[in-house]
């Protein structure tokens, strides 16, 4: 007999024990906070871009660093994280982090542009080792075929971390300079000195925290089968890499996007807090996800969202006043389960090659870095709602890898 959608509903949630679901509900706390990081980026954009008097190009080096990170760590994060473990892996990415964010402090102080960009990658290595750690972590805890459900889960906090971002930095950041001209960054160093002793008692709680070791993942030895042979693999790290990329332009432009006339005429104080409509579509549409997958396959509702923001970023592009304002913040809905998604359809088989896998993917984050800054060239020579154009082109692989890519295919040697 075919089970009820309640009665199915409620056993996917019997494929973790009470340890297992402890470590889920402990995680969750770190996806809030890089989430919430990750999104205070596109508050501090703009604000920097009066500051320094910075050009859409410039201003794009924020995300350029910040996602640079990913490149340059993650590789050497996947080593670190098979030697100490998933644990003291996270509890080194809270401090590092956390560190970076207070970096904030004297670059506001000796107000240098290039200080504040140390900062951000310093703060981004950070979550790197974060992101390396806490991901496979996530898909181990419980069986394979939930993987992608429990992790879109956890990433629906993630979500929610993006969509407070906004109001904290509006009001930290830019409260009582909406009509005023920028030109200092003094602004800044509160919500980094709060984001830095947050991210510092978090670490704390993780050291004295009794987590699940997942045996299956520590060997520190070299992987049988190198994760590059898998094809789904080395695709899946292409689809990360224009995801983050499509997200991140996106994100980083919207404030001065709604902010011209023909679009919406809002202010910068008034634009990021808008924005939080993208940040929240992301977050309800990852726990519609997570439960939509207990019955579709993840690599089909994948190719569904990818076409839909296909579509909506047309319409942005095309159309002018509100059409144009809400079908970019729409995309935040379908942009979704994205992540987590790919993440698992490209760790799926990997086996005793998750580690280096999981690696690889932190790797490509730096989509996020070449996308948006490319973004900004064409809307420097363009304007700046033809350069929403290029996402397109980020989602439209997005919708090819759920559809073939994400098949798992050992390459044969």
């Amino acid at each position: 007999m075919a089970s009820s959608p309640m009665s199915s509903a409620s056993e996917s949630h019997v494929d973790v024990s009470s340890d297992q679901r402890f470590a889920l509900i402990s995680l969750t706390t770190l996806f809030f906070m890089w989430g919430f990081i990750t999104c205070l980026n596109d508050i501090l954009i703009p604000y920097l871009k009066g500051a320094f008097d910075l050009n859409y190009t410039q201003a794009m080096l924020v995300q350029f660093c910040f996602f640079g990170a990913y490149f340059i760590v993650s590789i050497p994060a996947g080593a670190l994280v098979r030697r100490i473990g998933y644990q003291l892996g996270i509890v080194t990415g809270l401090v590092t982090a956390s560190f970076g964010c207070f970096m904030f402090i004297p670059a506001a102080n000796l107000h240098i542009y290039g200080l504040f960009l140390v900062a951000l990658f310093v703060l981004a290595a950070g979550i790197t080792i974060l992101q390396v750690s806490a991901n496979p972590y996530v898909t181990a805890l419980g069986k394979p075929d939930t993987a992608s459900s429990r992790l879109t889960m956890t990433q629906a906090f993630n979500a929610l971390g993006t969509t407070v971002a906004p109001f904290f930095g509006a009001w930290l950041i830019f409260s009582g300079v909406e009509s005023e001209i920028i030109t200092s960054a003094e602004l800044v160093k509160t919500p980094y000195l709060l984001l830095a002793a947050a991210l510092l008692a978090l670490a704390v709680v993780f050291a004295v925290l009794k987590l699940p070791r997942m045996a299956q993942h520590n060997d520190i030895s070299k992987p049988a089968v190198s994760a590059w042979r898998y094809s789904h693999l080395t695709l899946g790290a292409i689809a990360i890499f224009v995801y983050v990329g499509a997200e991140v332009a996106i994100g980083s432009f919207l404030v001065n996007f709604l902010a011209q006339p023909d679009v919406a005429g809002l202010t910068e104080a008034q634009a990021s807090k808008v924005i939080a409509y993208y940040w929240g579509g992301a977050m309800v549409g990852r726990f519609i996800g997570a439960v939509v997958m207990q019955y579709i396959s993840a690599a089909k509702v994948l190719t569904f969202n990818a076409c839909m923001a296909v579509g909506l970023i047309l319409c942005a592009v095309s159309f002018s006043g509100p059409a144009a304002m809400w079908a970019i913040l729409a995309v935040g809905l379908f942009n979704s389960i994205m992540f987590p998604t790919i993440f698992s359809l490209a760790l799926k088989d990997l086996k005793g090659s998750t580690s280096q896998g999981s690696g690889i993917l932190c790797l490509a984050i730096v989509g996020g870095a070449i996308v948006p800054l490319l973004q900004g060239v064409l809307a420097d020579q363009i304007g700046l709602q033809l350069a929403f154009a290029l996402p397109i082109i980020c989602y439209l692989y997005i919708a090819y890898y759920g559809a073939y890519g994400s098949r798992v295919n050992l390459i044969s040697e």
